[in-house]
């Protein structure tokens, strides 16, 4: 099975990202299972280096980080 998430909004101000990232990051220890994630408009702010993560958030970019190791990321 393969998956396409879109990410188009920006990494904090919004759970969006953070719930796309999270179920990526489960789909792609799945045997037989390709995931990708396409970033476009402020969700191309995801992949952005050294981000400064504010308090009680997840580092987006971390996450990102975990699904590019075993799947795909497109911007």
């Amino acid at each position: 099975m393969n998956y396409l998430f879109i990410i188009n909004d920006g990494p904090y101000g919004s759970e969006r990202p953070y719930n796309a990232l999270r179920l990526a990051m489960n789909l792609v220890k799945r045997e037989g299972t390709g995931v990708r994630v396409f970033l476009m408009g402020d969700g191309v702010q995801c992949a952005v280096r050294g981000q400064d993560t504010p308090q009680g958030y997840y580092n987006i970019e971390r996450m990102l980080g975990s699904v590019v190791r075993r799947g795909e990321v497109a911007t």
